[in-house]
Order: structure tokens, then sequence, then C-alpha cells
């Protein structure tokens, strides 16, 4: 090992959490190994250790959790008394919904959204809100109001965003499991950041939140960010209980590689032009390599869209910012105060109005790429390419206090290769492979055909079955008051 490495900064402990995956803990709880009221506590209490440090939790709902650990609960779901957290963007009874902006006054919300009424339903206890970027649009959890949250890799780096309080509590080992959601890389470039699997469902897989129907394409999918392949497999399995869209196929439960040969395409570099750097690179061809040898078929492919997509999306990332913006009263909060809207959100506003007329084209394209996609698809089951175009940056790189066109620029460079599966609507999974010399993940993704999650999660077992990730067992080996020590 570096001994330059940062020590990383982690929760667990010789407790009721352990150091188990969501699956195993429930397992444990059904059998009386533990109670849900002493897992709650504990959860509860890695969370006020973590919180100092991390500031993943934006708000806490400790007590009303351990009154409903307490009581006797949903001992058939599948995850019954498992702790979890919900993203601050979509709404549960009774806590305050921020969007991560300060542009949006903190009042209880006064139901809980479709997509959390199905993630609860699977038997999770909630215990508050997660952290993310205002409005979801940044690739940093940094607020320009408050204090960023910080990666349990090195507190000096980034989490990701735009779920990145919920991946720096399940990597720090607060929780095993908690919510995410994805409208351009949202779910996998926290997961990437943080070392956990991230999976982005097929459009119309899971339940849709109210936000999501509202737009003209919706590219945004809930989900979740985890420690393991089975718990990732175990939700979607359960979500799919929940409710089974008849128009997809059916994913079932994923125990395993399936052993099937597969048609790979490779992907190494974006289709904006910037080239991915070299440690990024090195991972996803290790990786290529590695699949050759399970006896798959890897193939460079050119990138399965028009050449016109960065520019749309664009367009399209923007558009929404001017959205919250002009009708932010009525889609966000009537409290809504466009006057505090960061940095970020201002220029994208800008940005729109400058070229709205180029919107009518660039939704068309977005619509088609859909079909784009499916074609390309046709004769490959998935594609190997990065999630980011380079590995994790310190925190203020990405700051909505950065300059708008410095800041832009950053982000283009960084998140190329995950907005291609929001706009088509296809499945894709982030999955740590390597480590950095600095000790920080590098992870790859993998996209299928519409509707086929199941190929991703069973070549997902594939590599964590060799490739195990280095979590657990590299954050285990140090006390959590190190990390401490190194914000001090």
């Amino acid at each position: 090992m570096n001994d330059n490495r940062p020590t990383p900064f982690h929760c667990f402990r010789d407790d009721a959490l352990g150091h188990d995956d969501a699956t195993s803990l429930a397992a444990r709880i059904r059998s009386g190994e533990v109670s849900t009221l002493e897992v709650t506590r504990a959860a509860i209490a890695r969370a006020q250790i973590a919180q100092p440090i991390l500031n993943g939790v934006v708000a806490e709902d400790y007590e009303r959790c351990l009154s409903a650990a307490a009581r006797p609960g949903q001992a058939d779901a599948p995850f019954a008394g498992v702790p979890t957290f919900i993203k601050d963007n979509t709404d549960v009874q009774n806590l305050p919904t921020g969007h991560g902006s300060a542009a949006v006054p903190a009042s209880p919300a006064d139901k809980t959204s479709p997509f959390a009424q199905q993630l609860l339903a699977q038997g999770f206890l909630c215990l508050g809100k997660s952290t993310l970027p205002e409005f979801g649009f940044n690739a940093t959890t940094e607020p320009a109001h408050g204090q960023p949250t910080r990666n349990p890799w090195n507190p000096l780096f980034s989490s990701g965003a735009s779920s990145g309080g919920s991946a720096a509590m399940v990597a720090a080992g607060v929780v095993p499991l908690a919510h995410a959601n994805d409208g351009g890389g949202s779910i996998r470039i926290p997961a990437a950041c943080c070392g956990l699997i991230g999976l982005k469902p097929t459009r119309g897989r899971v339940v849709d939140n109210d936000a999501a129907k509202t737009l003209p394409i919706n590219i945004v999918s809930d989900g979740v960010v985890t420690r393991s392949v089975r718990d990732t497999a175990g939700f979607m399995a359960a979500a799919e209980e929940y409710f089974r869209n008849p128009r997809l196929p059916a994913i079932g439960q994923v125990f395993g590689p399936s052993g099937k040969q597969l048609r790979i395409g490779l992907v190494l570099d974006s289709i904006n032009g910037h080239k991915t750097d070299p440690v990024t690179r090195s991972t996803v061809e290790d990786t290529a390599r590695y699949l050759e040898k399970l006896g798959h078929i890897i193939e460079p492919i050119e990138v399965p869209v028009a050449r016109s997509f960065p520019e749309d999306f664009t367009l399209y990332w923007a558009m929404l910012a001017f959205g919250v913006k002009v009708r932010g009263r009525k889609l966000v909060h009537p409290g809504f105060d466009k006057r505090k809207v960061d940095g970020l959100t201002n220029g994208l506003d800008r940005m729109f109005r400058r070229k709205c007329l180029n919107l009518p084209a660039a939704l068309w394209r977005l619509k088609r790429s859909w079909h784009d996609y499916a074609r390309h698809m046709a004769t490959f089951d998935a594609v190997l390419t990065p999630v980011l175009g380079h590995t994790t940056p310190k925190l203020g790189h990405f700051s909505p206090t950065v300059p708008f066109d410095t800041l832009f620029e950053r982000l283009t460079h960084y998140v190329c290769f995950t907005p291609l599966a929001n706009a088509t609507g296809a499945p894709a999974i982030s999955v740590p492979m390597s480590l950095t010399r600095d000790g920080l993940p590098v992870s790859i993704q993998l996209m299928a055909r519409h509707g086929d999650e199941r190929t991703l999660l069973e070549i997902a077992y594939a590599l964590e079955a060799d490739h195990p990730s280095p979590l657990i067992s590299r954050l285990s080996m140090h006390d959590y008051t190190a990390g401490a020590a190194l914000m001090a």
C-alpha cells in the first residue's frame, strides 16, 4: 500500500450493523439475531459520527424512525428493518424537500412520493434525507450556500452527484443501501466516486415520481446505491414485485453470472471529443481483457448515437434550469425564490435563453436517440465504457461558485458518458474496478439493451467475484476517528 495515501473515514464497527450489506442485515433481523431497534440505534449512532465529517444528511428523522423500529413492522418484506436515507429531491411525508437549493423553503411534504412508497414498501426505515447539489444539476454535492458533502475515501475529494449524500453514507458504513436517482448520471457518478454499485434502471422500470411525468423527455430514473451487487439485484427484484411494467421484460431475482457468452462493445473516448484520462482508460481496458478471459467477445464500437447528442443533451439540461427559474413556484414550491439559485443554475438559464430556438430540433433528435441506440445495440448484449472522463476531483473543482464558463467546460470533460443512458432510456450500471494511486475508486460503466438489467447484473456479479470491492477491507483497517483527525 502507498504510505502517502490518505486515511479514509468510516463508521464500520462491532455493533448491530457490523459490516453487513442490506441482504445479510435483513437476514439477521429476520432470524432474530439482531432486532430492528438495535439496528436503527446503531445506524443513528454511526450517522451522528459521520455527519460532522461527511455532511451527507440534510434532514434527520431519527426519533420517528426509532418509534417505527420499536413497533412490529413488515416482517415479510425483503428488507424489513434495514435503515436507509432518501434523497432530498423526493418527498417523504412530514420531512422537508429542499432540492439542495437555498431558493426552496424547508417546509414538510404533505405526502410520500410514489417512488419513495415503492422503496419503503420493501421494509426499509427512512432515517432522513440525503444531500444533493442544487436541483441535481451539478456533478458534485457542493451547495453554494452550505458545506460540501465529502468522499469517505478522502474527505478532501468530491463524493460525486447528484446522489452524493446517499453515496457518502453508504460508503462510510452508516447504512448499507440508500436512495438515488439519475437524470444525467446521478446514480452512477456518485457510485463511481465512492466505490459503490449504481444501477440506473430502464426508463419506466420503476414507478415514476410526479416531476418525471412533466418532462418532455423523461430522463430521470430512480434506484439505489449499494455496497454489493446482490443488494442491487435484490432491490430490483423487490421493486418489480411492487410494480411490474408490462412493456418491459421481467428481471426476476438475479443470483450470479449467467455463464453465457456475450458480445460486448467497447467505447474508450466520449462522443464530444474529449480523451479519457490514462487511469480511467486503463481500468476500462483491463476490464475488457478480463471479460475476454471469461469467454466474452469484446469489439470496439462507435458511440451508439448521433454526433449531435452532446449539444442536444446540453440544451435539454439548460432547459431544465430555465424551467426551474421561470416556473419554480409552481413546479417546486410556492415560496421558491429565484434570486437565491446558484451560479450553475443561473449560467444554464442564460445559455438556454441564447439557444432556445434550437430546442425543437434538439428534442426531436433526443427522442430519436431511443431508436438510434436500439438499432446499434441489435447485435450487442452490452457496451463497456468509462463512467466518467477522468478520476474523482478535489472539492472546489466543480463548485457552483466557479465562473460559469470554466465550470461548464470542466463538467463537459467529466460527465461525458453517463447522459446517453438517460436520453435513450437504456439501463446502465457503475461497478468499481480499481483504485488510483491516491486510493480513490475508479469504476466502469456497462450499458445494455432496453429492459435488460438482468444482463448488467449478471456481468456485475462476474466482475465482483474476481474484483471484490476494496471498500470494506480497506476501510476496516482504520479506526473511524482517523477521518476526523484528517479534517482537523
